[in-house]
């Protein structure tokens, strides 16, 4: 969809997290003698038999081309099956621990892991079991380290497993960033860097390019993702059709694509910021009128309903202050969101801001029954919610209206 004039392209810094070997962590988390050892998990997998295939192998399971995917029977060939943990020193050579898949195990240790990302981000997609991408918003690249380093510390003790971190400006490359340094690793790829990060990576690491692929793309004289970001965009679709694209785009750290929950989003917001900070009272209203504009029409396209309207408001140097208000019913009303959107701005009305954003939340894709609201009076203004560090959108504030609405408790 094309954007409203006076909004901008959003900022992104998109975080993806992706647990190292995450069955056979779990496994070790269970058994704790497994640590350092070569360890293989297997789906359809039972102790002592042959069949089934590889789910995770361990990356001391790999130094022995143990590889996911694989037949049980060809790991065993390559990697015999260790009879007993404890086994001394010579008989424990060159074998491992095969383990079979306790999915409900490792669905609990998920869990653990969902909800400290959950708490380190508004904006979630989790794209698997172990593997997940976050919006962080408006955290500045400087931050982007730290908060890197605190979020695994934090997955390793509320899970007690390792995840690999890569932060970036877009889907993409975040996880190839991710990739780029396992296990345990911690990639941070600023907007500036991402053409030097990619071009000399190898074509085999890119996504969705396997053997095959890789020894064609050699075989037309590209070798690595600069190789293919110089490649003419046709050379490559007449190869692979519009994979070709893809990968052109994907070697160009391009990627459009918004951070969002799969299934229905819970909320819907846009930002944009100005060249330099402004006291313009006119100004600030102009943006904010087209950024309510974006969100509702986006709202409307997607069927949804809201019962929160909120803004944001970033002061130099980076001070975050977000206002919302809750509606004791949901709503599709365009006029309404610039209406309520304008009148938190108030607040703001001769203070400096380098960035606005506007946001509809708690929505509803069933209730098509809408609260009436054809007149407002009175205020109270919400305190930000300084336990998300300035940077959430969770406090809401009400309105009482005339008639029939009832607004007297918030979400």
């Amino acid at each position: 969809m094309a954007r409203l004039p006076g909004v901008e392209p959003p900022e992104r810094v998109v975080c993806h997290v992706d647990v190292d070997c995450f069955y056979a962590a779990c496994e070790r988390l269970r058994e704790p003698d497994l640590g350092g050892e070569p360890v293989v998990v297997g789906m359809g997998y039972e102790s002592g038999e042959e069949h089934g295939a590889v789910a995770t192998a361990s990356y001391e399971a790999r130094e022995y081309g143990v590889e996911s995917a694989m037949p049980i029977s060809e790991a065993l060939e390559r990697l015999p099956r260790r009879e007993t943990v404890d086994d001394s020193a010579d008989s424990a050579a060159d074998t491992g621990i095969y383990r079979p898949v306790d999915m409900a195990f490792y669905e609990e240790v998920s869990k653990d892991v969902r909800g400290v990302l959950g708490e380190a981000a508004e904006t979630v997609r989790y794209v698997s079991i172990d593997e997940a991408y976050l919006d962080l918003g408006d955290l500045p690249w400087d931050d982007a380290e730290g908060f890197g380093r605190r979020l695994k510390r934090d997955v390793v003790e509320a899970a007690g497993v390792v995840a690999s971190v890569g932060i970036a400006p877009n889907m993409t490359t975040a996880k190839l960033a991710s990739d780029a340094d396992k296990p345990d690793g911690l990639v941070v790829v600023e907007p500036d860097e991402v053409e030097g990060f990619l071009a000399p990576m190898d074509v085999a690491d890119l996504h969705g390019v396997g053997p095959v692929t890789a020894r064609e793309l050699r075989e037309m004289g590209f070798e690595t993702a600069g190789d293919l970001a110089a490649a003419d965009t046709a050379t490559l679709v007449e190869a692979f059709g519009e994979r070709g694209r893809d990968l052109h785009a994907q070697a160009r750290g391009v990627d459009g694509r918004e951070v969002e929950p799969r299934g229905r989003p819970k909320s819907l917001s846009s930002e944009s910021s100005f060249v330099e900070a402004t006291d313009d009272a006119a100004t600030k209203a102009e943006k904010v009128r087209a950024l309510a504009g974006e969100v509702a029409e986006r709202a409307t396209a997607r069927g949804a309903l809201y019962k929160t309207i909120g803004i944001k408001v970033v002061k130099p140097p980076y001070e975050v202050n977000t206002r919302a208000r809750s509606l004791s019913g949901p709503v599709d009303d365009p006029e309404l969101v610039e209406r309520v959107a304008l009148e938190l701005l108030e607040e703001f009305h001769a203070q400096r801001v380098r960035k606005l954003g506007v946001r509809v939340s708690n929505l509803s894709f069933d209730d098509r029954e809408q609260a009436s609201l054809d007149s407002w009076e009175g205020s109270e203004l919400a305190v930000p919610d300084d336990a998300s560090g300035g940077r959430g959108w969770t406090r809401t504030q009400n309105r009482r209206p005339r008639g029939q609405v009832d607004l007297s408790e918030f979400e």
